[in-house]
């Protein structure tokens, strides 16, 4: 499990792998001076509501992950940004099967 933190203390805890790939997209964006805004579902023990953060170069962001990744799906990265430029704003999304990969067995 790895956590994402702005700022002051704001943090949102998820999956390894999901984070790895949701942080590499933001890096990309902030090396450009980019801003957008990130949303993410809350714990239960929250509220089960939503939390919303504008993420920009002068913003502190740490990312902590439990285990390195170095397997990055390309197409997830794609999602992801297309996702961060939209009006709806980067949000953790499932990882998509890569093109050509086949269900079961066939």
């Amino acid at each position: 499990m790895g956590r994402l933190t702005f700022g002051v203390g704001l943090r949102v805890d998820a999956a390894d792998r999901d984070l790895a790939h949701v942080h590499r997209v933001m890096l990309s964006k902030l090396r450009r001076g980019e801003g957008f805004h990130f949303s993410w579902k809350d714990d239960m023990s929250l509220g089960d509501g939503r939390t919303t953060v504008w993420v920009h170069p002068d913003i502190s962001l740490v990312c902590r992950l439990g285990r390195q990744i170095s397997d990055f799906n390309p197409h997830w990265l794609d999602e992801l940004a297309i996702a961060a430029n939209s009006v709806e704003g980067l949000t953790f999304l499932p990882e998509p099967e890569a093109p050509g990969a086949r269900k079961g067995n066939s």
